[in-house]
């Protein structure tokens, strides 16, 4: 659909899990692990593919290089400042570990739009989706503005970019349920997801 030239790919691992009690990158979800699908919905959409944690003994087996926090406890902020320092290519697509039911169709038209802004970022139930979303790499000064100051919301740079919100309708398109955005944090979510398939 897209021209996917000069993507990264980027899954964000650093999460605490607390609400699952265990890594669940790895908890499994019809039969392998939550990560195991998010690579798979992303493989061959970018050039190349990276993983941010800070356990990466956990992940060698994935055999994708691997990142720690630059700033450490700077939460998911500092884990996009990482991936936009570390990526090879002048965009990145971020999605989570924990978004089994990402839809490829959507991710290559928010590429395709790449060009349009700073930030291409999906705005579903009128929340935005920092965590399946395109940066370009002029985000990296205002991101490391607020790091700076302690400001380690995630959004809190958007304010400074120019960010282009892909809408409801044009999500619908492709993912009329908005599948894409599930996250699995907790036991009961893993359950629930189970049946839903």
């Amino acid at each position: 659909m897209s021209n996917n030239k000069g993507i990264t790919t980027v899954v964000m691992a650093g999460g605490k899990s607390s609400r699952m009690g265990t890594d669940k990158a790895f908890v499994p979800l019809l039969g392998k692990p939550l990560i195991d699908h998010v690579l798979e919905s992303l493989s061959g959409i970018g050039q190349e593919e990276i993983i941010i944690t800070n356990r990466p003994e956990d992940y060698e087996h994935l055999n994708r290089p691997m990142f720690q926090d630059i700033i450490p406890k700077s939460g998911p902020l500092g884990g996009l400042h990482t991936a936009l320092v570390h990526a090879n290519y002048p965009h990145i697509l971020v999605t989570a570990c924990d978004m089994p039911w990402l839809n490829r169709s959507l991710l290559e038209y928010m590429i395709s739009l790449r060009f349009s802004a700073q930030a291409i970022v999906p705005l579903w139930l009128s929340y935005p989706e920092p965590l399946h979303a395109v940066y370009s790499k002029s985000c990296l000064s205002p991101i490391e503005q607020k790091l700076t100051v302690g400001s380690f919301k995630l959004i809190s740079f958007y304010d400074d970019i120019e960010v282009l919100y892909v809408e409801a309708d044009d999500i619908a398109r492709f993912d009329p349920q908005g599948r894409s955005f599930s996250n699995i944090n907790t036991p009961d979510d893993l359950a629930q997801a189970g049946n839903k398939n």
